[in-house]
C-alpha cells in the first residue's frame, strides 16, 4: 500500500513540474584606461557565467570553450524539444546550436532567446517592444529541459532504491541489507521524529509516503546542484511552487471540522474578534505553503549565486593570495552546502508534517 501512494506521489511531483584579454599600449593612461576595461569585462563574464547557471537550458551541457578562430564548443548531450505549433514538433536540442543557430522543423523556424523559445523567420529576427520584450509568437512548450530530466532521473532512482528495500525487508525477515542499510535509519527518523510527534500516532501513516518521497527528493536534488552536474532544480520558483502546492492540497482535503473551525470561527473568542480574524487566518492558509516555496527557493539559490561568486574572485584576484583564498572559502562553502542540502529538506519535510498535524489534530473545547 505503502508503495502505491509512493508512485502516486513520486508520479504527481514528477507531473506537478556553464574568463579575459589584456592588451598593451604605449602611453601609461592608456594602459590604465584598458587595465580598467578589461576589469569591468571579466566582472561582466562572471556574473552572466552565474546568471546562466541558474537558469534552466535545453540542452545538458558540461563545459564549453573557444577555439583560436572564434568557434564556441560544447560538450554535452541534447534534449528533446516539444512544441505545439498547428501540429506536435518534436526534435533535437542541437538543431538550436546553444542558441546560435535558428532551427527548422517543417517549414517552421524557432530560435531560442533567453532560453525560451520564439518562432521567427529564416534569419531568426527577434522584434522587441520599448522594454526589450520578444514580440515573437510563442509555440506552446513541453521539453524535456535538464531540470526536468533531472527530476524524472530522481523520480526514477527514489523508486529503484525503495523497491530494493521493500523486497529486501520480504527476504530478509524485516531486516535491511544493502542500500536499506542506509535508508532504514533516515526512514525511522522521519517517522519517530518528525511525523508522530507532529501529526500524531493515529494519523501519521497516510501521511508517511509523501513526508518520505519529499525529504529524499529534495535532498538528492540539493546534492546533485552540487557537483559539476550544473543541475540547479530546487532554485527554480515552479519547482519549489509545485511542491508547496502539494503540501498545501494535502492539508486543505485532508482537514479535518475542528480546522476549518478554527480558521472561520475561533471557539472562545468574542463574535466580533471572530469576524476581523477569520480572515487573518484564512489568508494564513495561503502564507505557509508560500513560505515554503520560497525558503526553499531563496536559500538554495542564495547558496549557488554566493558560491559561484567566489569562485570566479579567483579569476579576478590572479595572485597568490587572493585566488587560494577564494579557493579555500568556495570548499568551505561547498562543505557547508552540504550540511544545507540536508537542512532544507529537513524543513521542508518538518514544516509539511506541522501543517499536517494542525490540520488533522482534534481539539476539545469547553465553547
Amino acid at each position: 500500500m505503502h508503495r502505491i501512494n509512493l508512485v502516486k506521489i513520486l508520479t504527481l511531483l514528477l507531473l506537478t513540474v556553464t574568463i579575459s584579454v589584456n592588451a598593451q599600449h604605449n602611453s601609461q593612461n592608456e594602459k590604465k584606461a584598458e587595465n580598467s576595461h578589461s576589469k569591468k569585462d571579466l566582472k561582466s563574464e562572471i556574473k552572466e557565467y552565474i546568471n546562466h547557471h541558474l537558469l534552466d537550458s535545453h540542452d545538458f551541457n558540461l563545459f564549453s570553450w573557444t577555439t583560436d578562430e572564434g568557434e564556441h564548443k560544447y560538450f554535452g548531450a541534447p534534449l528533446p524539444v516539444i512544441l505545439w505549433d498547428g501540429g506536435l514538433k518534436v526534435f533535437l536540442s542541437s538543431k538550436f546550436h546553444h542558441g546560435e543557430a535558428v532551427a527548422e522543423v517543417d517549414g517552421n523556424y524557432y530560435k531560442l532567446y533567453h532560453n525560451k523559445i520564439y518562432k521567427t523567420d529564416a534569419e531568426g529576427t527577434i522584434s522587441l517592444d520599448e522594454h526589450q520584450h520578444p514580440l515573437n509568437e510563442k509555440p506552446l512548450d513541453f521539453s524535456i529541459t535538464k531540470n526536468i530530466a533531472f527530476i524524472f532521473l530522481v523520480g526514477l532512482l527514489m523508486f529503484l532504491m525503495f523497491s530494493r528495500m521493500a523486497k529486501s525487508y520480504k527476504k530478509n525477515n524485516l531486516i535491511p541489507k544493502g542500500i536499506g542499510r542506509l535508508l532504514e535509519p533516515i526512514v525511522l527518523y522521519i517517522r519517530d521524529d518528525i511525523a508522530i510527534p507532529n501529526i500524531g500516532e493515529k494519523k501519521y501513516k497516510k501521511y508517511m509516503s509523501y513526508l518520505l518521497t519529499v525529504f529524499f527528493f529534495v535532498w538528492i536534488i540539493n546534492l546533485l546542484g552540487l557537483t559539476p552536474l550544473g543541475v540547479n532544480v530546487t532554485n527554480n520558483i515552479a519547482v519549489t511552487l509545485s511542491l508547496a502546492l502539494v503540501t498545501y492540497f494535502l492539508t486543505t482535503f485532508t482537514a479535518n471540522k475542528n480546522y476549518w473551525k478554527h480558521v472561520f470561527w475561533m471557539p472562545g473568542v468574542p463574535w466580533p474578534m471572530k469576524i476581523i480574524l477569520a480572515p487573518i487566518e484564512l489568508l494564513g492558509t495561503f502564507i505557509k505553503p508560500f513560505s515554503l516555496m520560497i525558503r526553499l527557493y531563496a536559500n538554495i539559490t542564495a547558496g549557488h549565486i554566493v558560491l559561484m561568486s567566489i569562485i570566479g574572485l579567483m579569476f579576478i584576484f590572479k595572485n597568490w593570495i587572493g585566488s587560494p583564498l577564494s579557493f579555500g572559502l568556495a570548499f568551505a562553502l561547498s562543505l557547508l552546502e552540504l550540511l544545507v542540502a540536508a537542512l532544507q529538506a529537513y524543513i521542508f519535510t518538518m514544516l509539511s508534517a506541522l501543517y499536517f498535524g494542525m490540520a488533522v489534530e482534534e481539539h476539545h473545547d469547553d465553547h
